[in-house]
């Protein structure tokens, strides 16, 4: 019997913190990459699974290292899987996406690890956008308003 030969994707986890406004228009923390890909460009904060945490635990703790914020997982809603084959340059990533809400003003991001900056945009004018973050927080402004994301 030949033995199949899988292709094994490595697994990350991004986390967006949606913020209201006092007039109830949202807001995305957005980081700037300071590495290649896209580096300049603004992303979610997430990052690469490690061995021995989950896709939750991956997702919070990556959003910390990158802006400084503790969410606790238990505040995180599980989004979307982001799978398609090509929206990481690096190679085939599949991304557990998380999202939590706070208020606008509540938490103050501090730019680390690999973000060269971490501030807040309106959901619906982001700057230029890496990876397929565009789509994932277009998904994640219609689940914030209680539509179903696809």
């Amino acid at each position: 019997m030949e033995e199949k030969k899988y292709h094994y994707p490595a697994l990350t986890a991004d986390l967006a913190l949606i913020a209201e406004d006092a007039k109830g228009k949202q807001h995305v923390l957005l980081i700037q990459r300071k590495n290649p890909p896209f580096e300049g460009y603004w992303a979610l904060p997430g990052g690469f699974m490690e061995k021995n945490e989950t896709l939750s635990a991956c997702a919070v703790r990556e959003f910390f290292e990158e802006t400084g914020i503790c969410i606790e997982e238990e505040r995180t809603k599980f989004l979307m899987l982001a799978d398609a084959p090509n929206r990481d340059p690096r190679g085939r990533v599949v991304s557990a996406v998380y999202i939590a809400q706070c208020r606008l003003g509540e938490l103050t991001p501090q730019a680390g690890d690999d973000a060269g900056d971490a501030q807040w945009f309106p959901m619906d004018a982001p700057p230029p956008l890496a990876f397929d973050h565009q789509k994932i927080i277009s998904q994640a402004a219609l689940f914030n308003k209680g539509v179903k994301a696809r």
